[in-house]
């Protein structure tokens, strides 16, 4: 008898209870739900010849931010699949070792290739999509449009009700700015599947994107009671409801949310995800007029500090420079501000001068020289997509500029800003500053 995956793709396993366990681990994976990392150890208890379980379980380690334990795992894949795999199998474990050992240009190359050939892979076709794919960290300019071309390429190989393509198709839709099709795609995935976090993620960045924020908070609060708080994306999405409430000016709703969910003593998030929640929320809190309480900021610069010491990940720099920035470490902002120019003159930063850019214009913001950071900031602005995330989090860097324009006296440029913030999704606050740039 053959064993096939959760898309019909055959399996290198004698064993139904090893195929049953990665059929459910890899679908808990995609969820981003608790119980992946038990099950896809049950598949390979069951075979420990089971390359792919091994693989997934590999994965899983790299998205927990466990290097040695996803590159052991990954190794045993590699002398199993060698032996006994199929061609798919065998560039299905190469691509997830590429992607684990840090070789992001060569792991995008291949995952495009192989999702031509086998694009019911969902694992490897899931590595380019995404606000933390390999597309979103590739440096390209272009990479919301470049997730909508892969999925609408390969849709014809989904079914309408397959949860996890419809989720994605949506938020690629979503990035790409298209909240209408996108909001519908992602709704529709999350009523297949509710308990998977990347769908209400998904959908909250849809309801953001469209302008509903209060339907995001409506769906968060209702939502985020099943998620169980070990579930890495649950300190994140409750991030999408503080910022609901930091739109409506209810500093006092988001703080508690950043207390209870957020901030780093009480999350269990990816390193990447705390520490530009962390930085991004309170950067904002203070911008937006409200006082940060004393030891938050500091709280998340001790966290930080075991994080992303070296340059070169666009878009944790830009997050480790704000809070440098906040806490006074001029140094520290200017050394990786530094560092960052090197490689781009050494061809190793494909982000680009918009990543140092910004490092300096935090700084000069975090020092009132609101000119200093409007000057930094207006040239390289369209290129701020460069750095990956979503636009909800590249918002912030809008936000920077727009306000150093407004305390500078740049009325004119602020309100151009404004007009195309509302345009493109209306929301309280940019109407609040709208008006005050009117009056």
């Amino acid at each position: 008898m053959t064993h096939l995956d959760s898309r019909g793709l055959p399996l290198s396993t004698t064993s139904d209870l090893a195929a049953e366990r990665y059929r459910n681990g890899v679908d808990l994976l995609l969820s981003t739900w608790p119980g992946a990392a038990e099950t896809l150890e049950e598949a390979f208890a069951a075979d420990p010849d089971f390359a792919l379980a091994h693989a997934a379980r590999a994965r899983l380690h790299a998205i927990r931010a466990e290097p040695a334990k996803a590159e052991a795992r990954i190794a045993t894949a590699e002398e199993i699949v060698a032996r006994r795999g199929t061609e798919r199998e065998r560039s299905h474990v190469e691509i997830l070792s590429l992607a684990i050992d840090g070789q992001s240009a060569k792991a995008l190359e291949r995952a495009l290739a192989h999702a031509d050939t086998w694009p019911r892979d969902i694992l490897i076709f899931s590595l380019p999509l995404g606000a933390f794919g390999l597309f979103a960290f590739s440096g390209m300019a272009d990479h919301d449009q470049a997730r909508v071309d892969l999925c609408e390429r390969h849709a014809r190989h989904f079914d309408a009700d397959d949860w996890w393509f419809v989720t994605y198709r949506g938020w690629a839709h979503v990035e790409n700015g298209n909240a209408t099709l996108g909001r519908a795609l992602t709704q529709r995935g999350y009523d297949l599947r509710s308990n998977n976090a990347n769908a209400a993620h998904a959908l909250s960045h849809a309801m953001y994107e469209s302008g509903a924020g209060e339907d995001a908070e409506r769906l968060i609060a209702d939502w985020l009671p099943r998620y169980d708080r070990t579930g890495i994306l649950h300190g994140h999405i409750a991030w999408h409801s503080a910022l609901g409430a930091l739109e409506r000016g209810d500093a006092e709703r988001a703080l508690a949310i950043y207390a209870d969910y957020i901030q780093p003593s009480v999350t269990a998030g990816m390193p990447v995800n705390v520490v530009s929640d962390t930085a991004s929320f309170l950067w904002r809190l203070q911008a937006y007029g409200h006082t940060v309480p004393a030891g938050l900021w500091a709280a998340a610069a001790t966290y930080a500090g075991e994080y992303f010491q070296k340059a070169g990940f666009a878009f944790a720099d830009v997050h480790m420079a704000l809070i440098a920035a906040a806490i006074g470490d001029r140094a520290a902002v200017e050394q990786r501000a530094q560092a960052l120019t090197g490689l781009i003159e050494a061809g190793a930063l494909a982000a680009g001068p918009v990543v140092p850019a910004i490092c300096r214009a935090a700084l000069a913001f975090a020092d009132q020289d609101y000119a200093r950071c409007a000057r930094i900031l207006e040239p390289v602005a369209v290129e701020v997509v460069r750095i990956g995330g979503s636009g909800a989090q590249r918002e912030l860097i809008e936000d920077m500029l727009l306000l150093a324009l407004m305390r500078s006296g740049e009325a004119v440029k602020a309100r151009n800003l404004l007009d195309r913030r509302l345009h493109r999704r209306p929301s309280p606050r940019d109407t609040h500053w709208r008006g005050r740039l009117a009056a």
